[in-house]
């Protein structure tokens, strides 16, 4: 899982949203996707699910550092 935050900001990027934004949707604050999309912090397994679900992606291309997004 140590891709995940580089996945999150390319999911963040291909839909045109700013940090800000994303953590509005998602119900965090801005720092906390920073940090994630820095490689700072994981995010966790409920907020994963959010990401998931907010993005259409399924978690294993998510989680799983072998599996790239589409």
């Amino acid at each position: 899982m140590e891709r995940i935050g580089e996945k999150l900001k390319t999911l963040r990027l291909r839909h045109s949203l700013t940090t800000r934004q994303l953590a509005e949707y998602l119900g965090t604050t801005n720092s906390q996707i920073s940090r994630i999309e820095n490689g700072l912090r994981q995010p966790s397994g409920d907020l994963i699910v959010r990401i998931a679900d907010f993005f259409d992606s399924s978690l294993d291309k998510l989680m799983r550092d072998e599996l790239d997004l589409d």
